[in-house]
Formats: structure tokens, sequence, C-alpha cells
């Protein structure tokens, strides 16, 4: 993807996330060297095999969050789950439910969420643990959100990779988006982050290339 030379206007994250949804071509700026285009295309799509292996790990009604445009939390609702998505951008709210998914404009680490302590799953996949730059206050919120004997399904970054927290900006054509904090967590650090915060690993996977760990609390894993 070659960006713009235009000047550069800014808008807010959720108005260039928004036009990346609608298929304006985007790349997010400032986690590597060089623009990573986003991979919009395979989440506006159908769920795919790999995706339906990572949500197997999912149990009873599941909370998506970040849920985009709804790929993950419309293949859950067809294999019988409750499911609910949530997502702070309009757009991706609004394709969730063009899915026939029950999805709210909520963001996860600062607003109520309908259901807190009674979920089974709480599912953070397609990198959301990189939400608000802070993994442990992240899995710390979604530890919370679950009832007695929930599980955290999260996806994370490949062996090798290392944990990172960074200022990023979504750039579509000659728009900036304003900065927002974003993080990588790998399967190698996700035992010391889960542990932070009350969680241990119960399982560890790997679907076509991408890597998932399931977590749940302490007093529920202990003998």
């Amino acid at each position: 993807m070659t960006l713009s030379d235009k000047p550069l206007t800014t808008e807010s994250f959720s108005t260039v996330f928004s036009s990346a949804l609608r298929g304006q071509p985007c790349a997010v700026v400032g986690l590597g060297d060089e623009p990573e285009p986003l991979p919009v295309a395979s989440w506006t799509a159908e769920a795919d095999a790999d995706d339906l292996a990572i949500l197997a790990h999912c149990d009873g009604p599941t909370l998506d969050i970040g849920c985009g445009p709804g790929r993950m939390a419309a293949a859950l609702a067809d294999l019988g789950h409750l499911v609910l998505g949530i997502d702070v951008v309009h757009e991706a709210v609004g394709q969730t439910r063009e899915r026939g998914v029950d999805a709210l404009r909520r963001d996860v680490l600062a607003d109520r969420l309908p259901g807190e302590g009674m979920w089974r799953t709480a599912l953070l996949a397609d990198g959301n643990i990189g939400i608000g730059g802070d993994p442990e206050a992240l899995l710390a919120r979604a530890g919370r959100l679950l009832g007695p004997g929930g599980r955290v399904v999260v996806e994370l970054a490949p062996p090798g990779v290392r944990r990172s927290s960074a200022w990023a900006r979504l750039q579509c054509d000659d728009t900036l988006s304003r900065p927002f904090r974003w993080a990588v967590l790998g399967i190698d650090d996700i035992e010391p982050v889960a542990a932070a915060v009350g969680l241990v690993v119960q399982d560890l996977a790997e679907h076509g290339g991408r890597w998932v760990a399931v977590l749940t609390s302490q007093e529920s894993s202990s003998p």
C-alpha cells in the first residue's frame, strides 16, 4: 500500500476506521518501521476454518470485545452461542447488527457493560489484546466480566514476537486518525501477564499460524 503524498488531515479514530470498514484502503502507522495495511477484507468476510477453530475454545454466552464488523460474533451466533459484540466505532456496531447479531457501542475499559460478572467467555480476537496499550489492564477487566468458571479466549502474536506498546494512528489516503495506544503481546509473554491479574493459562493452541490462549481465574483452576 502506498500512502498518499497529499497534505494530511486529522480525524477521530472512529471516523478513519469507519472509512476502512466501508472499503477504503487503510494502514496502521507507528507499530513498526513501515505502515501495516489493515486486513479489513478478512474482517468483513465470513469466518473461515481458522476462525472457527479459535471459536471452538469459547464456552457458553460470549462477549466479543472489539467485535469490528462482526465476523466472529456472527459465527458464534451460528454455532448457537448467546453473543454480544462491543466496539467503540459506530460503523462496526452497525455492520455487526446487519449480520443479525446484538452489538453495542461501548468502551470495554471505560463503560459499564451488560451482564458484568456473568459471561462464560470474553473473546479478544484479531489482535484485540492491544486495546488500550496495557494488556494487564485489559485482561483484568475481561476477568471481572466473567462469571464463575468463565474464561478469556485471547489471540496472541506468534512465538518470537516481543511485547511492545506504542502510540499508533490509522491512515486512509490523506487522513490520519488521532493517536491511540496499542499493544502487541505474544504467546511467549502471556503467562506472566495473566498471572499478574489473577489468571492462569489453561490451554495454548495454534490454528493456521494463529495462536490462542485460554485463560481462567486462579481460583477456578485450583484443585
